[in-house]
């Protein structure tokens, strides 16, 4: 598959509290080889969407917040990634997505304009399969456009080794696959940049920062 040479940016969100859980591995790993077709990379996982439950009538924004919104905003494409919690997405990662309603008045509300891989990982298929059609709603709401190849993951079936590390060589060609996929949409679909980097138009949480 070959591409256009300019660089979109593809955020990855997702995983869980645990530092390196499978959720976040399959997710660098999507990113990685995004980087290898050429894109820039953002990740926000764990630890990052640790951010207080959402509420739209908050006047004012955890620091977390401003780099969440800030990395969609400028996004030319993204990758979710949950584990498979009870059947659907994580708490974590469904909270860093009701955030994005703060992106509704922006030239590109939510994440319309860009492709949403998605990934679900969980203890079995039904919970992963679950999840990941939860995902997709959620991106449909989100007004994105799933990739045609969505990734669910069961690590029952030795995916990831004692270390955490991603062993299946197929799950792996699925995963860059997504990213494929996500990249070339990227690139036929990218806004434009001005001379700084920022998409044109793209409001006001481009390039926000704590001192906002």
């Amino acid at each position: 598959m070959t591409f256009p040479q300019h660089r979109p940016r593809i955020v990855g969100l997702g995983g869980s509290p645990r530092p390196g859980s499978s959720a976040e591995q399959a997710l660098r790993c999507v990113l990685e080889e995004a980087r290898r077709l050429g894109a820039d990379t953002r990740l926000i996982a764990g630890a990052d969407l640790a951010v207080p439950l959402f509420d739209p009538t908050a006047r004012i924004r955890p620091p977390g917040v401003f780099r969440l919104l800030s990395e969609v905003a400028e996004a030319d494409g993204v990758v979710l990634a949950s584990p498979a919690y009870h059947g659907s997405l994580s708490g974590l990662v469904k909270n860093a997505l009701d955030y994005l309603e703060e992106l509704r008045d922006e030239p590109r509300p939510y994440l319309s304009g860009r492709a949403v891989g998605c990934v679900a990982v969980g203890q079995g298929w039904q919970g992963a399969m679950t999840t990941l059609g939860a995902l997709r709603d959620v991106v449909h709401a989100l007004r994105g456009w799933p990739t045609p190849l969505g990734v669910a993951v069961n690590t029952a079936e030795g995916a990831f080794d004692a270390d955490g590390a991603l062993v299946d060589p197929g799950l792996r060609d699925r995963l860059h696959l997504m990213a494929a996929e996500v990249v070339g949409f990227a690139r036929r679909a990218r806004a434009p940049r001005g001379p700084a980097g920022e998409p044109v138009g793209a409001g006001t949480w481009a390039g926000a920062s704590n001192d906002v």
